[in-house]
């Protein structure tokens, strides 16, 4: 039994930020930004009532709505984020309240950039098993929530998102057909947050070192992501006997277009089969993956040979290879 994706949604806060916006607060400005993400602007979760879980419970609503399920239905919600409502209870918990899920259990799944992937594996497993006949899988973060905005190094970088989709056992050999994931925690020192957790609790002094915001090495982090994503996407490829014209989309996640290049030339795919969206929203984290495939949901077709692939902090990185379960 496979597991297929038979829906998909996602939710952006309505609050743009710009780079212009962006110019007038730190050291940067438009050109300089786009010559080196490809970011032209980014949404912002302004609300302060507001925070990850409410994104996702938007995404998940929708998704039910599209699918013309009722909430009841959900078996299992699995959220990806590294922005959490709280460390406890869980953000799929929270979400599982808000959209009405009440037969659900979940948890949530921390692997950053990485972690819809890791989710959506997660997810899939159960489904295979044929105890589970319905799981969502979010993936969602409010970056702005930990993100430092007089570090321009970092700022210009993320936006606020949730994406989610529906597992459900494939009526045909559509699904997800394989995957590869890896981690390395030696790359923890250079993508992190340093304080908060229980090495280093939050005190006056980890606030005053801002050491509770996200905080990135780009050279090593870039270096890594370059090779990890890119080798880990060609490896999926050859492993299932793929070249590139079989390949109908890439769905890279969305942190920087010169990595996305650097994985669609390894790949061999050309670059009107990849999916990119970076432009309007950033890195959204874990949301970025999901909210491409509602961005191209009505260009996809059911058996298209679709590659996942993303890299994220800590270090994690892997690709999903899955044949697309339905016309939009």
């Amino acid at each position: 039994m496979k597991a297929a994706i038979t829906c998909v949604a996602g939710y952006v806060p309505e609050d743009k930020l710009t780079n212009e916006d962006l110019s007038k607060m730190v050291d940067t400005n438009d050109e300089w930004i786009k010559s080196r993400t490809g970011i032209s602007e980014r949404r912002i979760l302004k609300d302060p009532t507001k925070a990850t879980s409410d994104m996702g419970a938007e995404a998940v609503k929708t998704l039910c709505e599209k699918r013309g399920i009722d909430p009841s239905e959900i078996e299992i919600i699995i959220t990806a984020t590294v922005t959490p409502d709280m460390f406890f209870p869980s953000t799929s918990n929270l979400i599982a309240h808000k959209v009405g899920a009440v037969n659900a259990w979940g948890f949530d799944l921390s692997a950053a950039c990485s972690g819809f992937l890791f989710a959506l594996t997660t997810g899939a497993q159960f489904i295979e098993t044929g105890k589970y006949k319905k799981v969502v899988v979010v993936g969602a973060d409010k970056m702005s929530s930990i993100v430092d905005y007089t570090d321009r190094t970092t700022c210009v970088l993320f936006g606020d998102g949730a994406g989610a989709v529906l597992l459900e056992a494939s009526e045909d050999d559509n699904g997800i057909q394989d995957h590869i994931h890896h981690c390395d925690g030696s790359g923890a020192e250079f993508l992190c947050m340093k304080a908060g957790g229980s090495l280093n609790p939050s005190t006056h002094e980890t606030i005053d070192a801002k050491q509770h915001y996200l905080f990135q090495d780009g050279k090593p982090v870039f270096k890594a992501a370059v090779t990890g994503m890119a080798d880990v996407s060609y490896e999926i490829m050859e492993r299932n006997n793929l070249t590139g014209d079989d390949v109908a989309w890439l769905v890279p996640h969305q942190a920087n277009m010169r990595i996305i290049d650097a994985t669609q030339r390894r790949m061999g795919v050309d670059k009107d089969k990849v999916m990119i969206n970076i432009q309007n929203y950033g890195n959204t984290t874990a949301a970025t993956i999901p909210l491409c495939l509602r961005d191209w949901e009505s260009q996809l077709k059911k058996g298209d040979n679709i590659i996942l692939a993303a890299f994220g902090g800590g270090f994690t990185w892997g690709s999903i290879y899955l044949k697309w379960a339905y016309e939009a």
